[in-house]
């Protein structure tokens, strides 16, 4: 998943064959990696949010990239909040540490950031597991609302949310892909023994799920 937006590039050791390719670029190819990591955006595991106020969190990424003037920072951070199912709980408190909300706003505050820069990707890092079910649900049927407007790819452990929230799906296993397809199709008629394993619940390993064109 880090590889997807280039979290990588200065790991020691990190290596990687093949290609990614974006709009028919190889995201290899992008020199502006700020610019790059715009357009394709990461929400991970546990929230984290930045040490700045919550408003400030939200338009860190539009005062990086000077996406619009400063009059109209409240409005993108109002829009953003509100989409996210989050503005009613911090309208009065944007001043405020996002370190005092609770861990599902949180991560409610970190997508609302994520958002505020228009990408074109979504990469969701088992963004729920660290949730409490009523904020799992609120991220999911947010997911589901964006595959209109950009694709979303989810990696999660749950075979209940990949089968809820994708189109399509794929098996890794040990770092090598073992099948890929329709999300129906292959939990319903796997092509494969590995993935019949595990949608039976025989063994275990990540799922990733792709939501989205």
């Amino acid at each position: 998943m880090r590889t997807l937006n280039r979290m990588n590039d200065k790991v020691s050791g990190y290596r990687y064959s093949g290609d990614v390719l974006l709009g028919g670029r190889s995201i290899f190819n992008y020199r502006d990696v700020l610019e790059f990591r715009r357009r394709v955006g990461m929400l991970f595991q546990r929230p984290n949010p930045f040490p700045m106020s919550i408003m400030d969190n939200v338009l860190a990424g539009v005062r990086a990239h000077k996406l619009v003037p400063r009059k109209e920072f409240r409005g993108v951070a109002q829009a953003r909040l509100t989409e996210v199912g989050l503005w009613d709980a911090v309208k009065d408190r944007l001043s405020d540490s996002p370190f005092r909300l609770s861990g599902g706003q949180q991560q409610l505050l970190c997508l609302a950031r994520t958002l505020a820069v228009n990408p074109e990707v979504l990469l969701l890092d088992e963004p729920t597991s660290a949730l409490d079910p009523t904020t799992t649900e609120k991220i999911e049927e947010f997911i589901r609302s964006l595959a209109d407007r950009l694709t979303v790819i989810i990696v999660t452990h749950n075979l209940a949310q990949a089968a809820r929230i994708s189109d399509r799906a794929a098996l890794f296993f040990d770092g090598r892909l073992v099948e890929e397809g329709p999300t129906e199709q292959l939990f319903s008629s796997p092509k494969h023994a590995e993935t019949a394993r595990y949608v039976a619940g025989l063994s275990g390993d990540v799922k990733d799920a792709k939501r989205g064109n």
